[in-house]
């Protein structure tokens, strides 16, 4: 394994700290654990450096024409993809995620080696553009960073930051509209060439019905399309891809949570230090205080209800149930939460007490010290969750009735979470050898996957079906299953219920 290259300057240090963040990030897409994502990081983040600093030191240029390069970051990541593919052709494939080395060895990923006027739009466009207008445009696009920041970092005027970006944005469209002519292309695609350049440059403009049948069946020219239309916000979705291959929407939604952790949940914009609040944030902050006030609002009335009415087993255990799935909880930062008042001990039979741990907690909290007694932001499911209940209880609230009869267990994981979205894996251990499988689940608050590796999905309003992927069809007796996917969610991410494997009910982990 390489050592890291060692940086030349204080400036070249910067940027290695910067540019590692992302290299690793891309790297634990591309691999199956973390001592080879390290691995492979520290292999492609020496390769890319070599070749930035050849291409830095003179490399091949013409005369008053600069090599075409991409900025540092995509230089890099490209160089993880490069670096992968040599692992897999080298046998060491088995370390590598199972849906990369299928790309590998795809038409998909021919297209990034192939010659220059097959590759993808987006990669030809930014690797045209002046490398400061490159660098800008990925740092503001793909890695999510502050404007203000960007700006500031390349030595523009902060002033003009906005107007700075659109000039940058119309000049990526315009290099990939020259590169799409360029292309060589069948008949059909030609003849809509001018057709999508004339509806691309309007965002009021409608798609005529027969260029939007052909976008929906040529990847080429839908390619294009992504990268010639700068109104609707596909633009990051297009760089990421076009320029990364696969992976490149997983790690665009990685970078989008990297900035909300470096800038604060919820706030993808930050203040300018020397100025006020940009109006997006104090909008966000507005409907913020809204959320956190009408939040403690309901838990208090809750609260003082449950007080009243605690002599009432049916009273209380009702208030509790109802609450498991629709009581907001206090997120970071927010003033504490009033708890519900002490009262006499519950009668036998009752499922919880009313929560008086502190005054965080939410008042509908169950007597399970599990992850609910944290004053975290993340709804429930954070850890384990029992499958196949009707309530979703977690694994720390026993097993359900008959579930020892069951010949599948089911361990439910969210790895993390953000703003509208979130990461988590299901893994399966059966007691049966099985041929092919199915794991079915519902969801309890209208999530939606949005992608899913290691298995095929469908979903049918809250009901979910996951099905095997061609190379894990089968698992040995006693053996486990696992897949993992990116969802959305709105107001509560409780954890899922009602799985099933092949038909047949699990219980949980």
């Amino acid at each position: 394994m390489p050592d890291l290259p060692t940086p030349k300057d204080a400036v070249e240090a910067a940027l290695f700290s910067e540019c590692w963040d992302a290299v690793l990030s891309y790297a634990d897409l591309c691999t199956s654990g973390s001592t080879a994502a390290n691995q492979l990081a520290r292999e492609a983040f020496a390769f890319g450096i070599r070749e930035a600093r050849a291409a830095e030191g003179g490399g091949v240029r013409g005369a008053g024409r600069r090599s075409p390069r991409l900025p540092r970051i995509p230089l890099l990541l490209t160089a993880v993809r490069q670096t992968a593919a040599a692992w897999e052709a080298a046998g060491q494939g088995h370390k590598l995620d199972p849906d990369l080395r299928l790309w590998l060895n795809s038409e998909k990923a021919a297209r990034f080696t192939g010659p220059p006027l097959s590759r993808p739009i987006a990669l030809r466009g930014l690797r045209d553009m002046q490398e400061q207008d490159a660098t800008l445009l990925w740092l503001a696009e793909v890695e999510a960073l502050p404007l203000h920041s960007v700006v500031r970092r390349q030595g523009l005027d902060p002033a003009a930051a906005v107007e700075e970006l659109n000039q940058v944005r119309g000049l990526f469209r315009d290099r990939c509209h020259r590169n799409h002519v360029d292309t060589p292309m069948p008949a059909e695609c030609r003849s809509y060439v001018r057709l999508l350049d004339a509806v691309t440059r309007s965002h009021t403009a409608e798609t005529p019905e027969d260029l939007s049948r052909h976008l929906a069946t040529c990847v080429e020219c839908a390619e294009a399309a992504a990268c010639l239309r700068l109104h609707g916000g596909g633009l990051p979705a297009a760089l990421a891809g076009g320029v990364i291959g696969w992976g490149g929407l997983a790690y665009l939604e990685r970078r989008r949570r990297a900035a909300e952790v470096r800038l604060g949940a919820g706030r993808p914009d930050t203040p300018d230090q020397d100025g006020e609040p940009t109006p997006a944030l104090t909008g966000r902050a507005r409907v913020l205080r809204g959320g956190l006030a009408a939040a403690a609002v309901l838990v208090s009335v809750l609260a003082l209800a449950m007080s009243m009415k605690s002599g009432g087993d049916g009273a209380v255990t009702a208030a509790q149930g109802g609450a498991a799935d629709s009581t907001p909880v206090a997120g970071p930062g927010d003033p504490s939460l009033p708890a519900a008042p002490a009262t006499s001990s519950a009668p036998a039979g009752t499922s919880a007490a009313p929560s008086t741990a502190g005054p965080t907690r939410s008042a509908a909290a169950t007597s399970s010290p599990t992850a609910d007694d944290r004053p975290d932001p993340e709804p429930q499911g954070t850890s384990s969750a029992t499958a196949g209940t009707s309530t979703g209880q977690s694994s720390g609230s026993g097993q359900p009735s008959g579930a020892e009869d069951r010949a599948c267990t089911v361990a439910y994981r969210l790895v993390d979470q953000w703003s509208d979205g979130f990461q988590a894996t299901v893994t399966v251990t059966t007691d049966d050898a099985l041929d092919d499988w199915r794991v079915d689940w519902s969801f309890r608050s209208g999530q939606r996957v949005n992608q899913m590796w290691d298995a095929a999905f469908t979903q049918n309003g809250t009901r979910v079906v996951a099905s095997a992927a061609h190379y894990n069809r089968t698992v040995a007796p006693g053996g486990s299953l696992s897949f993992g996917f990116i969802a959305s969610w709105q107001g509560t991410n409780p954890a899922p219920r009602e799985f099933t494997l092949n038909g047949r009910e699990c219980a949980g982990a």
